[in-house]
């Protein structure tokens, strides 16, 4: 088992066909396949279950992956140290629930270090896919918020995993909404005032359980919901149909929609902000200043 064998594998599972994967490193199909299949018989495994539409991970391949991408992180990071002047590729994957300022102290990262071959990744994505993003090694930094309703179900998964939360801070719930929405004048919002007003939430695809929510208070009944994918089209939504969502109130007016304000939500619970990194693995220079960015901005 070679570490070429184990980016071979890593570029595989994430193009999804060995012919993609294959033009991306730069070697012919047959040989990208035999050295796969090289590897499945040493390890007599199937790391690769083969359709009609390219290729997926087995039960035993998608165990071997977080392996393979833990030892390739951390020879990046040997090489970052002691090999100076080598110019591969720098690689760095956050993935987090939709904040804006996720996305400034992604902004800084990359302004700051400035290299000239980078492969850079921002997942705003589902709740549990940030878990895996980072049990799997996809990414090295995940950003969500722990409530009283889904602390125990998150923590537990979090465990599981090998993670660990580290709280940035703490906020009280607001809604989003238009500033020209019929309550955009109230200083406080309750939720009898919100009755009638459609509901926006991001959609969590299989795992839509409230404690996988976005927005606290994901489990009350409401009259009326829309479900969306993308933060752009939440708050289009918000400005067409006078809707609202559940929010920390941390907002960016540069990148969100300008027509968006915060407003106090009358509710007694509140959001721990914070990030998640892998226990067992030393983060790079990067994720670390992505997380004093992070501190940055909240």
């Amino acid at each position: 088992m070679t570490l070429q064998q184990l980016r071979y594998v890593i570029e595989v599972a994430e193009k999804g066909t060995v012919s993609s994967a294959a033009k991306a490193l730069f070697i012919s199909q047959p040989s990208l396949t035999n050295a796969i299949r090289e590897l499945e018989k040493e390890l007599q495994i199937n790391i690769f279950m083969r359709t009609n539409k390219g290729v997926v991970l087995s039960n035993d391949g998608n165990e071997f992956i977080g392996y393979a991408r833990q030892i390739i992180e951390q020879t990046d990071l040997l090489e970052d140290r002691y090999i100076k002047y080598k110019r591969h590729k720098k690689k760095f994957c956050v993935s987090t629930q939709h904040y804006s300022f996720a996305v400034n102290a992604f902004v800084d990262v990359i302004r700051e270090f400035g290299y000239e071959n980078y492969d850079f990744t921002l997942r705003e994505t589902q709740t549990y896919e940030i878990i895996r993003d980072l049990s799997q090694l996809k990414c090295q930094v995940g950003v969500l918020y722990l409530s009283n309703d889904n602390e125990k179900v998150i923590t537990k998964l979090i465990n599981e995993n090998d993670l660990e939360f580290n709280e940035l801070t703490r906020a009280k719930p607001h809604i989003f909404i238009s500033s020209e929405h019929p309550l955009a004048d109230k200083d406080v919002i309750t939720f009898e005032d919100l009755k009638g007003y459609p509901y926006l939430e991001f959609e969590q695809g299989e795992y839509n359980s409230f404690h996988f929510s976005e927005e606290l208070y994901g489990n009350m009944e409401r009259e009326k919901t829309i479900k969306v994918r993308d933060r752009a089209t939440l708050f289009n939504l918000a400005v067409g149909l006078d809707g609202y969502t559940v929010s920390s109130g941390i907002i960016d007016r540069e990148l969100n929609n300008e027509k968006i304000i915060s407003k106090p939500l009358k509710a007694d619970d509140e959001m721990r902000i914070g990030y998640i990194v892998h226990k067992n693995i030393s983060i790079s220079n990067l994720a670390a200043a992505y997380i004093e960015n992070l501190k940055k901005y909240v």
